[in-house]
């Protein structure tokens, strides 16, 4: 048995048992995937696929064990890789990153920065997508590290950390008849039509939540990704805004500039945590510890390794 047999068989799992996208991804044949994957079963003496003619229908049972046998081998192949790394030049690489266009746009700037000056040799690849999508990156190790707030938390290939809590703020155009009331109700809200994230987006989940627990029917006018485009809209007068308390600062700046009003709304829809995570049992470069230490305070290379080998606390806020 040899890796290229591992890699076929994990890649044809991520593929969906899809043999010939297999071999688009690992720029092989299809039927060089087939034949590997048949001569590992006769190896192992065991069959990994249940098949209908040739096609792949579902894994078996043993295929379920030797899956993960295949998964541990193949991690600890790229640790290998990635401790060679490290060794052979300790301050230069590429930091992958996987976050939400949230964090990527108004929370990383700063420390992907101080990151650059204290190792001037690495390279940082930002990957954006939605939190699940973010948690996938991870799992098939395009990125190294994840930030995001929601979803990631709930994959056990995953660890996570929290590094900060933040809540919700309403967005208003100058002039709205909601700027003069001092105490605003999910009822006054309700009432107005509404732009805010995408329901897999920056803590929209706890928007929605909130609404449900008064039996409230929200006027959702427009949904995004991009807190930009939640402000724009705001200034157009399509709406009222919900957005992250991060990506107002400009506002707050800018002041009657901005042509926008905010309100914070925690007390409406609660605190959300923002959570650093890795995936369970890779080997971590110096410069991977020390930015999470700058994403946070309450991160240090200590407690991530206590993390990553699964002893301790459990880590929450």
């Amino acid at each position: 048995m040899n890796l290229h047999q591992f890699r076929f068989v994990q890649e044809a799992v991520r593929r969906n048992l899809n043999l010939t996208e297999a071999a688009k991804a690992l720029h092989t044949s299809q039927p060089g995937v087939s034949k590997a994957i048949l001569e590992l079963e006769e190896e192992l003496g065991i069959e990994i696929f249940a098949r209908y003619g040739k096609r792949l229908k579902r894994v078996t049972e043993p295929g379920q064990q030797v899956l993960k046998s295949i998964d541990v081998i193949l991690r600890e192949v790229s640790n290998l890789k990635r401790i060679g790394e490290q060794y052979s030049a300790q301050d230069s690489g590429t930091l992958s990153i996987a976050t939400t266009h949230t964090q990527a746009r108004y929370v990383l700037p700063e420390p992907v920065a101080k990151l650059r000056l204290a190792y001037p040799k690495v390279n940082v690849s930002l990957h954006q997508g939605s939190p699940d999508q973010v948690a996938r990156m991870l799992i098939d190790e395009i990125a190294e590290i994840g930030f995001a707030t929601e979803s990631i938390a709930g994959y056990e290939e995953l660890v996570t950390l929290p590094c900060y809590e933040w809540q919700h703020v309403l967005v208003l155009p100058i002039g709205h008849p909601l700027c003069t009331k001092e105490h605003l109700s999910l009822e006054d809200i309700a009432k107005e039509p509404l732009i805010t994230y995408h329901p897999s987006y920056t803590g929209r989940t706890k928007i929605d939540h909130a609404f449900a627990a008064r039996k409230l029917q929200p006027r959702i006018a427009l949904e995004a990704i991009d807190s930009d485009v939640i402000k724009t809209y705001v200034r157009l007068g399509l709406g009222i805004g919900i957005a992250a308390e991060m990506s107002v600062r400009d506002v707050l700046q800018e002041g009657a500039k901005s042509e926008l009003v905010v309100r914070p709304a925690g007390q409406l829809f609660g605190q959300n945590i923002a959570r650093v995570a890795f995936k369970r049992g890779v080997y971590l470069r110096n410069f991977v510890y020390h930015f999470a230490e700058l994403l946070s305070d309450r991160l240090d290379r200590r407690l991530v390794e206590r993390a990553m080998i699964g002893t301790g606390q459990d880590f929450e806020m």
